[in-house]
């Protein structure tokens, strides 16, 4: 038997309560990873409230992002190895456990120089961050990219992802305190969030260029002074919202604009496989390195769940079992 987080109803954090559960068992293709930690992710919170639009069947256990160290593999699988340092990107079995049974292309191998903690900080937060990077928002050398949230799990791995390729990184944070952090991680200037409505001085910044993409954490409040902010055949790329907003579509027309959405659900396998090569290879480099905020004990899962939605984030909050 193992300790997981059980939800039997969707509801406040309360919801979530730990449980006495079997162990999973490895079947053809399969691998089960002892967990060492477990990342927290706001979506979470929201499939746990049951106003998400796609919702598990109950009970579940949460969580699609982890790391720890492989225990069994089944017949067939020859990618990874008993005893191997991995991160997970989703599950069979959900993430908030002592083991979790994967298939075993949901596994990828963590390099000895990052830590566990690190680990369960990549799958969501990293995986977006490089999807609105190179694959939504076609990010190129040389370009302007303004990160807004640049001190939350997505932003930080943003700024270091287009730091080191290439681009000129202006984020965005609501305190001193986050805008130090983000200058800490690579970013070349940060400002408070109102950037944006300021649009001599983001071509200032850039020469005259203005800013070729943005990453966007909150359009419901945001959207309408990115549009502002961008030039000739700018893209902004919406990853999170927490409600409806108001613009006008002709902002996008003088300058064609787009304005494209972005979910890590969309991705295809060989998409995935693609990006966590690439985030492999970072992570070797050193150029990718998760910052971790609070580490809290698995039992305290309704605590994490709050803390992940309180303020302003500077990294990535962990559950260890």
């Amino acid at each position: 038997m193992m300790k997981a987080i059980r939800v039997r109803e969707f509801g406040g954090p309360e919801v979530l309560q730990i449980e006495e559960v079997p162990d999973p068992h490895v079947g053809p293709g399969q691998v089960l990873v002892r967990t060492h930690a477990v990342g927290v992710n706001p979506v979470e919170t929201y499939v746990r409230t049951g106003k998400y639009p796609i919702l598990p069947p109950l009970p579940y256990t949460p969580g699609t992002d982890a790391a720890g160290v492989v225990e069994a593999v089944g017949d067939g699988v020859e990618s990874v190895k008993v005893g191997a340092r991995v991160y997970l990107y989703r599950s069979l079995t959900g993430a908030y456990a002592a083991k979790i049974l994967c298939e075993a292309s949901q596994v990828y191998p963590l390099p000895d120089k990052v830590s566990f903690a690190q680990g369960a900080g990549i799958g969501v937060p990293v995986g977006a961050a490089w999807r609105a990077l190179f694959y939504r928002g076609q990010a190129q050398a040389g370009e302007t990219v303004l990160i807004h949230g640049a001190t939350g799990g997505v932003g930080i791995a943003a700024v270091q992802l287009a730091r080191a390729a290439g681009l000129t990184v202006i984020g965005t944070s609501g305190s001193e305190k986050g805008r130090q952090l983000a200058l800490g991680q690579g970013a070349h200037y940060v400002f408070d969030h109102n950037i944006t409505s300021d649009k001599a001085q983001l071509e200032t910044l850039t020469g005259g260029r203005g800013v070729d993409l943005i990453l966007e954490m909150l359009a419901n409040v945001n959207l309408g002074a990115d549009l502002s902010a961008l030039p000739k055949k700018g893209r902004v790329v919406v990853i999170g919202s927490r409600g409806t907003v108001e613009i006008d579509p002709r902002a996008t027309m003088g300058n064609e604009l787009d304005i494209r959405g972005m979910t890590l659900n969309m991705a295809t396998p060989e998409e995935l496989r693609r990006m966590h090569a690439s985030i492999g290879a970072a992570l070797e480099a050193g150029t990718l390195h998760p910052i971790i905020q609070e580490e809290i004990p698995l039992v305290e899962a309704p605590r994490a769940h709050q803390a992940v939605m309180e303020g302003e984030s500077a990294g990535k909050i962990i559950l260890v079992p």
